[in-house]
């Protein structure tokens, strides 16, 4: 019948397909990753397969381990970074195939580990002056501009990652008490944040003035087909991206607005814990990071230069 009608029915899902589901099922009901930790794992891990594997069975015993160094490794502009990242999903598919009996021994020594110091580099962040200047991008008529407002102010002053912005729902934020409840996400957990008179209203315009009539209970919704479905992470990104090339920017990254709260904070003296805090990490360590940004108060603990300037 559906032959009759030109109407092809959908081709069945391949072994790889299939070992991704399975895959993502461990790393979603075992190790408890989150979405996007996952989406990105089995897109990497896809691209290993489709290279090695093709549309033959999954043996991992003929994969070289060169194959996987490779891969890895990448061409001679892969970031360390990059590596790091391209590892550990290597790596994490690596331990789901030792969990269902294949012997990877030999792989696993291929995975290459590059060194990461955390202290390494200082995490980039806005001036004050420079915060504003974004928040100004949206002064003049763009497409879905008090939307894209919205969230930069969610990504600014909340210090919200994309993939909380996407999930936050009407229902999260308490308007008489003025906090927002950010959706467990990386962490696994709900967290309380005071909602600033700026971030709200921004929100507020953005439902009153612009947001399609819509079931769904996320604030931030599609204003074309599939019409009034949540957001995802790519109108984030495009949203900032649009910004920085407005003010004609040459930058690209979406996290930058969260090390400037991070930053903002440590600069104006709040204590380490409370800068934890609010960017719900887990680990002060994490938090520590962002107290080397604050160069006039590290230059008063510095030591004299002992040599001569030449």
């Amino acid at each position: 019948m559906l032959r009759t009608h030109d109407i092809a029915a959908a081709p069945a899902p391949d072994a790889i397909e299939l070992e991704l589901v399975r895959f993502d099922a461990k790393m979603r009901d075992v190790w408890g990753l989150t979405q996007g930790t996952r989406d990105h794992r089995r897109r990497i891990i896809r691209r290993l397969l489709r290279q090695e594997v093709g549309t033959g069975p999954i043996e991992l015993g003929a994969i070289s381990r060169n194959a996987v160094r490779a891969f890895v490794l990448g061409d001679a502009s892969r970031s360390t970074s990059t590596v790091r990242v391209m590892a550990g999903a290597v790596r994490c598919y690596l331990r789901y195939r030792a969990l269902m009996g294949d012997d990877i021994a030999h792989l696993g020594k291929a995975v290459p580990r590059p060194a990461f110091w955390r202290a390494a580099n200082l995490p980039e962040a806005l001036s004050a002056a420079d915060v504003e200047q974004l928040f100004s991008a949206f002064d003049k008529p763009c497409p879905s501009r008090r939307r894209g407002y919205a969230i930069v102010r969610c990504l600014a002053d909340l210090g919200l990652r994309s993939s909380e912005v996407i999930r936050l729902t009407l229902d999260d934020i308490d308007w008489t008490e003025g906090i927002v409840k950010v959706p467990a996400g990386k962490a696994r957990r709900s967290d309380i944040l005071p909602l600033s008179p700026s971030t709200g209203e921004a929100i507020v315009d953005y439902i009153v003035n612009e947001r399609p009539a819509t079931a769904r209970r996320e604030v931030f919704v599609r204003h074309v087909a599939p019409l009034g479905e949540p957001v995802g992470r790519r109108v984030v990104q495009k949203t900032l991206h649009a910004a920085y090339s407005r003010l004609g920017w040459d930058r690209t990254r979406v996290h930058i607005l969260r090390h400037t709260l991070a930053s903002r904070l440590v600069n104006s003296g709040v204590p380490m814990k409370q800068v934890a805090d609010v960017l719900r990490h887990r680990s002060i360590v994490t938090s520590a990071t962002y107290a080397r940004v604050d160069v006039a108060r590290l230059s008063s603990v510095a030591l004299p230069w002992p040599g001569e300037i030449a």
